[in-house]
């Protein structure tokens, strides 16, 4: 879901990657979550962190404490954050239920988003901002 809303916040001015130490498939309720707000995630895929240890990155962030407890080190990246949310896909309860755990974390990332990604310059103050996350 990060991935997902740091690509339609954020558009052409990050890149945006997202993995897992285990990855697994896509779950069907973060896409119905993200299908709600008009965002289609269903292409995504789930990728392992692995592949990515090598890249050079402006920013890693990791969502989810399990994954800060077993995320490798990136020492390409210039900063590794953590941002603490619960893992939606270990909701119990109804398919309801968990359906809103899952649209609540992803209300929690939006705002996290928010704060991180920088506003475009405005129009009015013909500023063509060079944003550092790419």
């Amino acid at each position: 879901m990060a991935e997902g809303l740091l690509r339609h916040y954020a558009g052409q001015r990050f890149e945006a990657f997202s993995a897992g130490t285990e990855p697994g498939s896509l779950h069907p309720l973060a896409v119905r979550a993200m299908g709600k707000l008009g965002i289609d995630i269903s292409s995504q895929s789930p990728k392992s962190v692995d592949g990515f240890l090598s890249q050079d990155f402006d920013s890693v962030v990791t969502v989810c404490d399990q994954a800060k407890e077993s995320c490798p080190v990136f020492p390409g990246a210039a900063q590794q954050l953590h941002w603490s949310f619960e893992d939606p896909s270990r909701a119990q309860g109804s398919e309801e239920e968990r359906l809103e755990v899952f649209r609540r974390v992803r209300d929690e990332i939006m705002v996290r988003i928010r704060q991180f990604v920088p506003e475009p310059p405005s129009e009015k103050s013909g500023g063509r901002g060079t944003w550092g996350h790419r």
